[in-house]
């Protein structure tokens, strides 16, 4: 159960479907801190409703009538509306889980998904982060890897990170000690022949972030692998998003995927 001091979360449903907007409606609300502002029946009316409501997470149907989601999702996301966009469908089509995260949206889930799930996801989108179910980015992933390359790390499930060196160290082959090892400032400059993202270069360690996240990994897990405090990562992230001109953290991946900066 959320606690009291969690924030207050304004949602916006889109499903052309009534029914499924009021089971959707019966749920969230069901949970301290969430609030359903509005409901719209197609695309068209969420862009009309959106600015008015300002919510801060939109649930959102691909297949509807007169616009369907994945438009909708776009003109949102160009018109500058601030809150996260969460797709919600029964279809899980590769088409529309790639189509849907280029239009912006930062979260996708089966409306097969548990009630539990449901609550969940919309707390993350709504907390500024990004959701996707591990199979599903499993299957970003190797749609935005470079052809040929290698899987990226997986990240340990025992929670120990001897098995998996950090980024740092995969660059010091050589054997010298890592910042980490010696308690030195972390390395300023970027890897040689890193991409310039649109908002200028990445640090050597926003790009050790970068190649984390990429990893799926979360900011505990990060500040935990990198020997640093969380709120370090999340200032280090928050920098590689504006960099990067990225919406959130999965769109931060796929940047990273598409211009080769892992897997390369």
């Amino acid at each position: 159960m959320t606690s009291t001091s969690a924030p207050h979360l304004r949602i916006l449903l889109v499903d052309d479907q009534p029914l499924i907007r009021t089971g959707f409606r019966t749920i969230l609300e069901s949970e301290p801190g969430l609030e359903v502002v509005g409901e719209a029946s197609n695309g068209a009316e969420a862009l009309a409703l959106a600015p008015q409501l300002d919510p801060d997470v939109i649930c959102m149907d691909v297949q509807m009538p007169v616009m369907d989601g994945i438009e909708a999702t776009r003109q949102l996301v160009d018109s500058g509306v601030g809150g996260s966009i969460l797709i919600l469908t029964t279809f899980d089509r590769d088409d529309f889980l790639f189509q849907t995260l280029q239009a912006g949206a930062s979260g996708f889930l089966l409306k097969t998904a548990e009630a539990e799930e449901l609550i969940r996801a919309v707390q993350v989108l709504g907390s500024g982060e990004a959701l996707l179910d591990p199979q599903v980015t499993r299957r970003v992933l190797a749609r935005f890897s470079t052809p040929g390359a290698p899987a990226p790390a997986q990240r340990p499930d025992d929670g120990s990170r001897t098995s998996q060196p950090t980024v740092a160290s995969q660059h010091s082959a050589s054997g010298e000690a890592t910042p980490e090892a010696t308690g030195e400032a972390p390395v300023t400059e970027p890897p040689s022949g890193m991409p310039v993202p649109p908002g200028g270069a990445l640090t050597g360690r926003e790009s050790e972030i970068l190649l984390l996240l990429a990893r799926g990994w979360s900011n505990a897990e990060i500040a935990a692998n990198l020997v640093v405090g969380e709120a370090t990562v999340k200032t280090h992230v928050s920098n590689v998003l504006m960099k990067l001109g990225a919406r959130d953290r999965i769109h931060a991946v796929i940047w990273a995927y598409e211009n080769g900066l892992v897997g390369a």
